[in-house]
């Protein structure tokens, strides 16, 4: 796939965000390590959605 092909297809991505961006692997890691840490401790059966807000639309 050509550069401008993957850019536009980002873009188009981006734009059914609702923050408008994708995510970036470190805002997943962080909920990672955060669950499997003491601080998730009194967290239990949640579905916690790293999406930028589309799971709201």
């Amino acid at each position: 796939m050509a550069e401008a092909d993957r850019q536009g297809l980002f873009d188009a991505l981006a734009a059914g965000v609702p923050l408008g961006r994708l995510g970036e692997p470190e805002e997943i890691g962080r909920t990672v390590v955060f669950l499997a840490s003491d601080e998730s401790s009194f967290i239990n059966a949640a579905e916690i959605y790293v999406d930028g807000g589309l799971a709201q639309i």
